[in-house]
This record gives C-alpha cells, sequence and structure tokens, in this order.
C-alpha cells in the first residue's frame, strides 16, 4: 500500500493539469483490473501460492478505452485458462453510447422527441426526457458552428441564395421564422453550402447582414447570383454584391402565368418556352419580345410583366452555355431546401432559435459532404475556366 501511494504522489507532482484526470482514471483502471484478476487466479500478481491458485496469468493485451478525459491505454491481464474482460468495459457501455448516438441521429432526421422517447424505450430503455435529448443534441452545435464560420476560399463565380419557413416558440408565442440558405460553385467547379441564417422575416436589413457575414468569411468572385424575386434579395444584392442577378425562371413562370388566366396558361406557357429554347441570348431576346408583342393585345399585364423581367430572366444566357441548365433557377438549392422541410415538419415547433440551427446545420453539413465525395464536379473545369480571371500557366518548354 506504501508503494501505491508513492506512486500516487508522484503522478500528482509530475502530471500536467490537461493530463490529470486521464492518469487517475488509468491508475484505478489498473488497480481495479488487479483486483479481479487477482479474484479470478487466486493469488495476487507475483504472490507464490500453489494450493490456492486457480489459474495462471499469460501477459497483456493493450486497449485504449475512450473516456470522456480522452483515450487511456490498458494493459489488460490474459489468462492461461478461460478469458478475462474487465467489469468497467462490460458491452453495456458501449450500448449507452449507441443509445447517444441513435438519439442524436434521431433528432438529426426530424424525430420528434416524443418519437424520440418511444424508440429509447423500444431498444429497452426507460426513456428520454426532453432536456437529455437537448444536452446529447449541443454535442452537435460545435460542428455546425465550425461549419457555418469556415473560412471561405477562393472565387465563387456562381451562388444561389433562397429560404424556407419554420415554426419556433418565442416569447410563449408560435411564429414562422426565415431560414435562409447560400450554395455556391467554386473555380474547381465544386459545390458547396455557404452558410444559413435565421430571422423573422426575408426584409432586406436581414439579407444586407447575411451577405455581410459571407464576405467577411472570405465570399467573392461571385458573376452571377441566382434568387426568386423577393426585394429584399433584390435590394441587398444591388447594394453589396458586384454582380449580375438572375431571376429564378421557374419562378418566373410561375408569376407570369397568374396573368394568363386558367384556360390560357398551357398554350402561354408554351409560347414563352420557345424563348428558352433559343441558342444564344440575342435571338432569346428577340423571341421574348415577339411573344410579348404577340400577346399584348389580349393579355396587356402579362406583356407589361414580360417587359419588365426580360433582362433578369434571361441574364444566364450571358454565361457559357454549359452551365445554363444548372444557373437559370434555383431548383438545386430548392431540392436541398425541400429536404429541411420535410425533415423539419416531424419536429413541428422547434423551442428555440438555437435548435432550428442544429437540426439545419446538421442537414447541410450532411449535403455538404455528400457533394464533398462525389467524384463528378457540379460543372467541369473546362466549362468553368473561362469565368476565372486567373491566367492559365503553362509548363516551360522541354528540349528532347
Amino acid at each position: 500500500m506504501t508503494d501505491e501511494m508513492m506512486s500516487l504522489r508522484a503522478m500528482l507532482e509530475k502530471a500536467p493539469d490537461a493530463d490529470f484526470l486521464r492518469e487517475m482514471i488509468g491508475f484505478a483502471a489498473e488497480r481495479l483490473m488487479e483486483l479481479e484478476v487477482g479474484a479470478l487466479t487466486g493469488a495476487a500478481h507475483g504472490e507464490r501460492n500453489p494450493a490456492a491458485r486457480l489459474a495462471q496469468r499469460n501477459g497483456y493485451r493493450d486497449r485504449d478505452w475512450e473516456t470522456r478525459a480522452g483515450a487511456v491505454e490498458l494493459r489488460i491481464p490474459k489468462l492461461r485458462k478461460g478469458s478475462y474482460f474487465p467489469s468497467f468495459l462490460e458491452p453495456r457501455r458501449m450500448a449507452e453510447k449507441a443509445l447517444a448516438a441513435v438519439i442524436q441521429e434521431a433528432y438529426v432526421q426530424g424525430v420528434s422527441t416524443r418519437s424520440v422517447d418511444d424508440l429509447v424505450k423500444a431498444m429497452g430503455g426507460s426513456g428520454v426526457s426532453k432536456s437529455q435529448v437537448s444536452r446529447l443534441c449541443e454535442e452537435i452545435d460545435e460542428k455546425v458552428k465550425a461549419f457555418l464560420t469556415r473560412p471561405l476560399e477562393g472565387d465563387w463565380p456562381y451562388v444561389w441564395v433562397d429560404a424556407t419557413y419554420v415554426k419556433v416558440r418565442r416569447n410563449h408565442r408560435i411564429v414562422s421564422t426565415a431560414v435562409i440558405v447560400a450554395v455556391g460553385v467554386n473555380t474547381d467547379g465544386r459545390r458547396e453550402v455557404l452558410g444559413m441564417d435565421i430571422g423573422p422575416s426575408e426584409a432586406e436589413t436581414f439579407w444586407t447582414e447575411f451577405l455581410r457575414k459571407l464576405r467577411r468569411r472570405g465570399l467573392r468572385g461571385v458573376q452571377l447570383m441566382i434568387s426568386d424575386a423577393h426585394e429584399g434579395i433584390k435590394a441587398a444584392v444591388a447594394k453589396l454584391m458586384n454582380a449580375t442577378w438572375q431571376r429564378c425562371r421557374v419562378h418566373t413562370m410561375r408569376n407570369a402565368l397568374a396573368h394568363a388566366g386558367k384556360s390560357g396558361r398551357r398554350v402561354v406557357s408554351a409560347f414563352m418556352a420557345t424563348a428558352f429554347a433559343q441558342d444564344s441570348a440575342e435571338a432569346a431576346k428577340a423571341q421574348w419580345r415577339k411573344v410579348a408583342d404577340q400577346l399584348r393585345p389580349k393579355l396587356s399585364k402579362l406583356a407589361g410583366f414580360m417587359d419588365e423581367v426580360e433582362a433578369d430572366v434571361l441574364a444566364y444566357m450571358a454565361f457559357p452555355k454549359d452551365h445554363w441548365q444548372k444557373i437559370h433557377s434555383t431548383n438545386g438549392l430548392e431540392r436541398l431546401n425541400g429536404e429541411v422541410k420535410r425533415r423539419t415538419e416531424v419536429v413541428g415547433i422547434f423551442p428555440n432559435d438555437e435548435a432550428i440551427v442544429r437540426l439545419v446545420g446538421a442537414i447541410i453539413l450532411e449535403q455538404n459532404d455528400e457533394w464533398a465525395v462525389q467524384r463528378c464536379r457540379y460543372m467541369t473545369l473546362e466549362t468553368i475556366a473561362s469565368l476565372s480571371d486567373d491566367p492559365i500557366v503553362g509548363l516551360p518548354a522541354v528540349a528532347i
């Protein structure tokens, strides 16, 4: 016992503060294993007692034990006959970790707290409270925060922005709040989620602050911003971004058909589509005006609308033709927002803004990881090279 006290005292004197808890855990685990193995063998380590001995020791096997204080290196004793496994490493410890992972994953997948509680009970647990779910899910916050505040490196020629709405409880009332997301393509042709934020509405001040945050993180080289025609977005883009604005073609068609009447929507849609089918920006503009003039006698409001939006809805045609299918609308971002909506609808009403950031942030982080591991670029290097201001660097000639 005296030797053990001296070892403990030496450890206290030499171990740094950061490592002290881990060293203490390792010391306690070593003593506990020696007591358990002594009970199995009938003799303490180094003790000679042939009459009482039940088994012989047979060296050690190394294993890392993950604890809250960090990884602890264990030397687990082995026996010549039978087996030994430390009691503090029982499988139920791993099951406890698995349960926490299931709860976290269920929350990220949009399962409500009550459903999570039922899930835990079905797994043989005793249920879980809302506070426990929140406490476990706070572990996600660090990763989400790091993702949403990471530096944005390089140029981002194309940026899409859009918003969706979720319900949250504020000051004992249930209100609708906007969740805005930005997605960009860089000069490597890779697509990434650039950021997200939440606010009471899509007001100009909210969009302006969101774009300022992106610029502070390094967003630059933007040549085309794609969004719907919300006035707050348009004003913020005009104020902060030295870029062309593309009015989403899909949203524009919906707005236009509202002026056509139910009986004429199919014909008007076909007429307007002929402009988008042209091979050049000049031909598209000429066809757009031709259609507007044909509709003007009977549908003057629709013709006026087409005159107003012509430059914005056809802006994408000033960029490489290979990109037209992907930059004429916000369809790609709307698919991501649709997934956000699907998962958040299961939750129903969020308890606070932090819960929204946690769940939506985890969803878009998951999507961003999927894009990162895709073998194919969203846009090829050959087609996007024309958007870069950097000169092409060639290899020096080699004499043969």
